[in-house]
């Protein structure tokens, strides 16, 4: 299953005033050794960055300059090749002090050993709570958040004026379309699956995914899988419905309502659509809590830097300005509450804000790409007719193999 997201760039200027100096001297390493001495470090950090937002992290690298005389090089990378290339030379002792990424790679770089814990402090408070659950791998936190992304429902509010209050009232208001494809997709259905009480894992004391605790076999996992088939027979779910094709019939209009994400606000607006962004309606009494994935840096295991990566994370990425700027560069909601709060200006903006209250992170756990390709295909199977219980109970088999 696949997960398309875009972003619309635009450029900032940026204006930080940070209180606090830098603790220790910095270095980074990019294939070249920029070590200054025996026992020292560089007046360096060597920061890799998705190529579309580097722009929007200059002034930041030179407020920090300015203030320390620590040099912040912004290596501009495919987001493609970003996490690959940052397991592979951190090892070698090559790569970034710092990496920008997103947090559902965590399980995979911790279990890699390439990333070092992050001390956040008394700011960890300021962070939308869903951003530091997902900062968080093992009860440690991992990751500085900058954004927050979840689905939601777009209206088009001059076909359905109100909102829906229930999946079934949606339904009964107009033609809804999410996407699936042959090999379906879990990620959009989860909303509903949370409903019936069913997420995928448990977690533990520290809010932590667990693994060993699968939740798909419950009671509610067979109920929602019952659903599916309900949905599937009655053509409300269909898996001929891919990206495009959900997309098409809500800008022609053969759609009122649009289960999506921000990257495909654009497009209806562009298309000269009133959206308005509604909760996703719940099949039950429950709420229908969607997947958030949340984008943020890393520091590097290995970097030499440690401190210095820190401190320019927290006090300088950690700001509201930065965030901000970062959140012009691609829509995406700010992980800093004030600064999602001053994005929430936007309706649009807000209406993710509030739909992402009831969002859970997506596991990072390093089996999680078996896990989506099983069940994607089961929830693809329910909906086109195959027997609910036995094909769930399958899934639920399958899953439990691949997360041993």
């Amino acid at each position: 299953m696949k997960v398309n997201r875009r972003g619309v760039v635009a450029a900032g200027a940026i204006a930080i005033v940070s209180t606090l100096a830098l603790a220790g001297c910095a270095g980074g390493t990019d294939g070249a050794d920029t070590s200054g001495g025996e026992g020292e470090g560089s007046s360096k950090l060597t920061v890799w960055v998705d190529a579309e937002r580097v722009d929007a992290l200059k002034g930041a690298a030179e407020s920090y300059e300015d203030k320390t005389g620590v040099k912040v090089d912004l290596v501009g990378k495919s987001v493609d090749d970003m996490k690959d290339d940052f397991i592979q030379q951190v090892p070698t002792g090559k790569g970034p002090d710092v990496v920008m990424g997103a947090h559902d790679w965590l399980g995979e770089l911790s279990t890699n050993g390439v990333v070092a814990p992050l001390e956040l402090g008394d700011s960890s408070a300021d962070y939308l709570p869903v951003a530091l659950q997902a900062a968080t791998y093992d009860g440690t936190v991992y990751m500085l958040p900058y954004a927050v992304e979840n689905i939601a429902v777009l209206r088009n509010a001059d076909l359905v004026p109100e909102a829906a209050s229930s999946f079934d009232d949606m339904v009964s208001k107009g033609a809804f379309v999410v996407e699936q494809g042959a090999e379906g997709n879990p990620y959009h259905l989860y909303p509903f699956q949370t409903a019936f009480g069913a997420p995928v894992f448990g977690t533990d004391d520290t809010g932590s995914y667990d693994s060993t605790d699968l939740q798909l076999g419950s009671e509610g996992g067979i109920a929602f899988a019952d659903w599916l088939a309900a949905q599937g027979a009655a053509g409300t779910l269909n898996t001929d419905i891919d990206g495009e094709i959900a997309k098409q019939q809500f800008l022609d209009g053969t759609a009122a309502f649009w289960l999506t994400g921000p990257w495909n606000v654009g497009a209806a607006v562009d298309a000269g659509i009133n959206v308005a962004i509604d909760p996703v309606p719940s099949p039950t009494a429950d709420a229908a809590s969607p997947f958030a994935g949340v984008k943020g840096f890393f520091v590097s295991a290995e970097s030499e830097n440690k401190v210095a990566a820190n401190d320019f994370l927290v006090n300088y990425i950690g700001t509201e300005d930065v965030q901000l700027a970062l959140f012009e560069a691609g829509n995406i909601l700010p992980a800093l509450t004030a600064a999602a709060d001053s994005a929430a200006s936007d309706p649009i903006i807000a209406g993710f804000q509030a739909v992402g209250e009831e969002a859970v992170p997506m596991p990072a756990i390093p089996a999680m790409g078996s896990v989506w390709q099983f069940w994607g295909v089961a929830e693809a199977a329910i909906i086109n007719g195959a027997d609910p219980a036995a094909t769930w109970q399958k899934l639920v088999e399958d899953v439990t193999a691949a997360t041993k």
